[in-house]
């Protein structure tokens, strides 16, 4: 059985991020790079099928500039057997990464892809639905468990009202939520090994996807700062306060 993971190259959780000085973007000059969370989770359960003996093959993909491939080594450092980076220095957004995916699906046939259910940084949750979409495989969102037996893989989702399970027939796909395991950490053996892993290369161009940006952003700015609270004498002016200040009602 293979498995495909996909990972993505983000800000350190831990570095507070901050705008450019003109608006553009977010300034990442700098900043510690990482694995997004959500794909640090997805790799620990691919490694944990593998290591239950349910997988064979895990094939780390990622999608960027040619320094993603820092996170591919960490994936292989991880568990993972080798990688494929589709290099690109234009901003790959949800529906391109999703038509790049599912050329990697065609060429690797993999019998479950495994995503974070969305980034730290574009906080879209929408690649996952889309590679769902353009494949026609099924799809388990927001899982906190997975079982896999006789040829089906078995989710159990978070949903607002609670938990709910679904049964979906292989291949199949599969997006993370904070959850379904603790990631571990690279040991250093294992992060010497991984850079003999072999890690192929392609662009956008030769898997026939157009990479032109279809949403444009106007500006970033940081949120506003909150006020500080304060104390009220009585209902009233509670009453008050919410109806002229806050414009509650």
């Amino acid at each position: 059985m293979k498995i495909l993971v996909a990972v993505k190259r983000v800000v350190d959780y831990n570095v507070k991020v901050r705008p450019k000085s003109d608006g553009t973007g977010v300034d990442i000059a700098n900043a510690k790079m990482s694995i997004n969370p959500f794909c640090e989770i997805a790799v620990e359960e691919a490694v944990r099928l593998k290591e239950k003996g349910v997988a064979t093959e895990i094939v780390a993909v990622s999608m960027g500039a040619k320094q993603s491939q820092e996170q591919i080594r960490t994936a292989m450092a991880l568990g993972a057997d080798r990688g494929i980076l589709v290099e690109s220095d234009t901003e790959l957004q949800p529906l391109t990464i999703a038509k790049c995916l599912k050329a990697i699906v065609d060429n690797e046939k993999p019998d479950l892809v495994i995503l974070g259910k969305q980034s730290i940084d574009g906080d879209n949750n929408q690649t996952g639905q889309m590679l769902g979409a353009l494949t026609g495989m099924g799809q388990g969102t927001f899982a906190s468990e997975i079982e896999i037996a006789d040829g089906k893989v078995s989710v159990i989702r978070e949903v607002d009202g609670g938990l709910q399970t679904v049964s979906l027939s292989l291949p199949a796909i599969v997006t993370t939520d904070l959850r379904l395991n603790e990631p571990r950490y690279a040991s250093l053996p294992n992060i010497m090994k991984a850079k003999k892993k072999p890690l192929d290369t392609t662009t956008p161009e030769e898997l026939g996807v157009d990479a032109s940006p279809r949403v444009q952003t106007l500006k970033v700015e940081p949120p506003a700062e909150r006020q500080a609270g304060i104390k009220v004498a009585d209902v009233a002016e509670l009453v008050d306060k919410l109806k002229n200040e806050a414009k509650v009602f």
